[in-house]
């Protein structure tokens, strides 16, 4: 028996600190439902599980960028299709003023309505805007939309905006109906407004389609990364449980196998007495 040197008592304690560690491990896991609470447990799944994770927050940014992308256009295409109900308003009202079945008297109240809805059509050209940008005024700019979570171009939509529907440029500014020449006259021009409007429209409208796509492609790469995410990262609440049992368990014997080897101390000084 030594008095100074009590290698089993030494040996209890470094296997009471170990199992100490590893039940903080264990509570740590489930309090937090990280398995990463203790970086000591797997160094390199947490470095892969760091990068998963900043993957989706990028998607969950790109994702966001281009729903405003889509509001963006959406807005515009809201507006050509207004524009559009009043041009086919305009063409009823001119083939209308073109019959004489109404009168002049009848032909200046039908002009009055026509001049006031193709003002209002030039007013929503040119004052249709996203924030300070307008979007139908004529004024030209190259739209680059961030739809994905890497610096490569191919993460990136571009969208050329030079849409002009003001009532110049469409052919329709100074248009009147208040004699049937002139109603004959402005159908040419109103049919030539619809089918520009419609073109603008299918521009916009195949922009909106490719946004709505790489928002469907950016959720699907979300929700895998997130489950591989999760698959690394996350608590197994089963194992983490177990190990908590188990290593709470072990405290309690060793507390009592502590306590025995103590007791060794107390044989010596019966063997000097």
């Amino acid at each position: 028996m030594r008095i100074f040197s009590q290698a089993a008592l030494l040996s209890t304690q470094r296997v009471m600190q170990q199992n100490q560690n590893d039940l903080e491990i264990a509570m740590k896991q489930l309090a937090s439902g990280n398995r990463f609470a203790n970086s000591s447990v797997d160094s390199a799944g947490q470095a892969i599980s760091e990068n998963i994770k900043s993957q989706v927050r990028g998607m969950a940014a790109a994702t966001a960028n281009a729903e405003n992308a889509m509001s963006l256009v959406q807005h515009a295409e809201g507006a050509l299709n207004e524009q559009n109900n009043i041009l086919i308003r305009m063409r009823e009202l001119a083939v209308q003023a073109a019959s004489d079945t109404f009168s002049e008297v009848e032909r200046e109240f039908i002009n009055y309505e026509f001049e006031q809805i193709n003002g209002e059509l030039d007013r929503i050209a040119r004052t249709t805007s996203f924030g300070s940008q307008n979007l139908l005024d004529g004024s030209e700019r190259t739209y680059e939309f961030q739809v994905g979570s890497s610096r490569d171009a191919s993460s990136r939509i571009v969208y050329e905006q030079d849409t002009n529907t003001t009532g110049a440029q469409l052919g329709v500014e100074g248009l009147s109906v208040d004699s049937q020449s002139s109603a004959l006259d402005s159908l040419d021009s109103i049919d030539e407004a619809l089918e520009t409007i419609s073109g603008a429209r299918a521009k916009m409208g195949a922009v909106q389609s490719r946004l709505e796509f790489a928002i469907n492609n950016n959720e699907s790469q979300k929700e895998n990364l997130s489950s591989a995410y999760s698959k690394i990262a996350d608590t197994d609440v089963a194992k983490a449980v177990t190990e908590m049992r188990k290593a709470q368990i072990l405290q309690q014997y060793q507390v009592a196998v502590l306590a025995n080897a103590n007791e060794t101390q107390s044989h010596a000084l019966k063997l000097i007495a």
